[in-house]
């Protein structure tokens, strides 16, 4: 398993997106009439998302979240409200992303040697040459956009705990489609309600991805096309120069800079070593235990964003400050150890002592 990073400010990005398989999620457009489709098995859907492989096209995802997430600079789509993002691929492993940010905008490019970030408010480039085995957290930001690479992992990890259906059909971005339904069995400890996959007719990719949450009528949120040409994209897209004058960095340079952002700073405290998984499905818990220095090194703004979006909580298990939103829970103890999934809070408090 890659190592992962355990963090307060991306939860429900990266924390749940391993555990339960929830990635970033995003009201679609208008999806007009559903169209008339031949009958199909949910069996065959499933198998459709987990062995679809899309080739090149470029897209734009609409987003509208309704998740209860703070405000994360670098990561303005995983905030509450509307917001949009377009993304290109080659089929083949290259791809570009560009998140808008107000009046900036963040580019990420795969060229297929080395993934490229660059943020438009500050000319700073941070420049990743690939390693084998090595994950790229800029790769994973621009793929946390792609609805087919949410909706295979959601389905991937949650489909043997799960009931799943067909609920007829949909039209997202002017294609056809079939809604594939997961409903967590009744076993399951979790905050999901059910997950909606728009599943394309022809091409077998998923188009849009839809979570409701227990006790809500509305999903909480869902990520989709709004708009999507298949085919070939120009090459030049997947080609990235740094603009002139702009700051050429590594990741590894840019973490041990004295001016982080408090939101780099937070996500650096709260780094452990490889997560400890507990449970099985929708109820899967991810643990760490937060390095002893780092717990010292949390910068004051940092720990008001922890102070701000918390609240104090204490149990058997000690004392520690929980975040919530629609679709996590997170529990950070006062001693350095994280827990966290789609769960209620009490079943955080039942695992959190475990970790070791």
């Amino acid at each position: 398993m890659n190592k992962r990073k355990v963090t307060l400010a991306a939860a429900a990005a990266g924390v749940i997106t391993g555990a339960a398989g929830l990635s970033l999620l995003a009201m679609p457009a208008g999806a007009g009439q559903p169209p008339t489709l031949p009958d199909v098995s949910p069996e065959a859907l499933v198998e459709q998302v987990l062995t679809s492989k899309p080739g090149a096209f470029g897209g734009t995802v609409e987003v509208d979240n309704k998740l209860g997430l703070p405000s994360i600079a670098e990561i303005p789509q995983l905030a509450d409200g509307k917001h949009s993002a377009r993304i290109w691929t080659d089929g083949n492993g290259k791809f570009r992303a560009a998140l808008p940010n107000g009046q900036s905008e963040q580019t990420i490019v795969n060229d297929g040697t080395t993934t490229w970030a660059w943020n438009s408010a500050d000319n700073e480039v941070t420049k990743s040459e690939h390693k084998a085995d090595e994950p790229k957290p800029a790769d994973e930001k621009a793929k946390s956009v792609d609805p087919a690479e949410a909706a295979k992992q959601i389905v991937g990890l949650t489909k043997e705990f799960s009931e799943i259906s067909v609920d007829g059909t949909a039209r997202v971005a002017n294609r056809a489609a079939y809604e594939l339904v997961l409903t967590p069995k009744a076993s399951e400890k979790t905050l999901i309600r059910e997950v909606r996959v728009a599943v394309d007719s022809e091409l077998k990719m998923p188009l849009r991805v839809a979570v409701l949450t227990n006790g809500t009528s509305e999903p909480a949120g869902t990520v989709g096309f709004s708009e999507i040409n298949v085919g070939p994209q120009d090459s030049k897209l997947f080609e990235f120069t740094p603009p002139a004058n702009a700051k050429v960095t590594t990741p590894e340079a840019k973490e041990q800079r004295a001016d982080r952002t408090p939101e780099l700073g937070l996500e650096q405290a709260l780094q452990g070593e490889d997560p400890q998984i507990f449970g099985t499905g929708w109820d899967t818990v991810v643990g760490a235990r937060i390095p002893a220095q780092a717990m010292t090194q949390v910068p004051a703004e940092a720990q008001g964003l922890v102070d701000k979006f918390t609240k104090k909580v204490s149990g058997t298990w000690g004392s520690g400050q929980l975040f919530t939103t629609k679709v996590a829970t997170i529990l950070i103890s006062d001693d350095g150890r994280v827990v966290a999934g789609a769960v209620p809070e009490q079943v955080l408090f039942d695992t959190i002592g475990q970790v070791k």
